[in-house]
């Protein structure tokens, strides 16, 4: 079923597409083309969420009441290289890899170190996606954002609170977002791209169905013996795996033998088993090492009682 509000179209009870292929629905969906029709999305529900690969999300099986919004349009999946200056704007909906792709043929390295990241430009730098090879943010200059009112904001670099997996952006709608790459040999930069995807395949279950990291790496606030001293920031993956949380099951969740820090599931898993099982390695390596996880995957659900703290409302 789907309705029109001046050219938009709002489909209901809509699935939303993550890389855990499981969860509930949006009551809502839309796919707006433009600045103006994602104005018109505000303006049916300023709450909205914003939709991108899906790869760093679960959905409660609840599902989701708010609009929920994706930006992979043409409107939104312009790139613009600037071949003189380097300078590289790409849209929103634009998918990491297809910009790392582009500007390493245009003869642009910097973005290649975030190979295998299955997000959109704009959830990317929502979440500032990194890892062993850097973060997005390191490269970025400029972002054109809407503000829940509707307005349009232009953010320097200096602007724009970039940490680890955080901007500080998460308040706004990002439309664009302008780099500043440097010239490199093509075939060079090839090379690395392959081997970071190559590690990437050697340490991380790439092939099963996961949302990728579960858990941030935390900064530790008191020394811990033969984990690192206080203001360390460790592998939230090495102390889930010290904790011993491998082979951990609720259900169709497992945590991964591979990677102590990705949850994989069955096809008939259910969002709530991971998030259950979620909250069990949370008290586990509390109660071990004193730590307090947080969640690196994004939770979306309607149920206010959910056990775990970081439902994004």
């Amino acid at each position: 079923m789907s309705t029109s509000t001046e050219q938009l179209e709002i489909i209901t009870n809509a699935p939303i597409s993550t890389w855990y292929r499981i969860g509930g629905r949006a009551d809502r969906f839309a796919q707006p083309g433009s600045n103006e029709q994602l104005l018109q999305c505000l303006e049916l529900d300023p709450d909205l969420k914003v939709l991108g690969e899906g790869a760093n999300l679960l959905v409660d099986d609840s599902g989701e009441p708010n609009l929920v919004v994706s930006l992979q349009t043409d409107g939104f999946k312009a790139i613009e290289i600037d071949q003189t200056t380097g300078l590289v704007c790409a849209g929103a909906g634009v998918p990491l890899p297809r910009l790392i792709s582009k500007t390493i043929n245009s003869g642009f390295g910097g973005l290649q170190g975030l190979a295998g990241f299955p997000a959109t430009i704009g959830g990317a730098c929502i979440m500032n996606a990194g890892g062993r090879y850097g973060s997005i943010g390191d490269h970025i200059i400029q972002v054109h954002a809407m503000d829940r009112a509707g307005r349009m904001h232009e953010l320097k670099r200096s602007d724009i609170d970039f940490d680890y997996r955080q901007s500080g952006l998460n308040h706004l709608l990002i439309c664009s977002v302008v780099f500043q790459l440097t010239p490199g040999d093509p075939l060079v930069l090839k090379e690395e791209l392959t081997e970071c995807m190559h590690y990437k395949k050697q340490s991380q279950p790439m092939s099963e169905k996961s949302a990728g990291c579960a858990f941030k790496n935390p900064t530790l606030t008191d020394p811990i013996d033969s984990i690192g001293q206080a203001g360390d920031r460790v592998s939230a993956g090495m102390l889930i795996d010290r904790a011993q949380c491998k082979g951990m099951t609720v259900g169709g969740a497992s945590v991964s033998p591979i990677h102590a820090n990705f949850i994989t599931t069955t096809s008939d898993a259910k969002a709530r088993e991971v998030i259950e099982l979620m909250d069990q390695v949370r008290i586990r390596v509390l109660d071990t090492f004193g730590v307090d996880l947080k969640n690196e995957v994004v939770i979306w659900s309607r149920d206010e009682t959910l056990p775990i703290s970081e439902v994004t409302r």
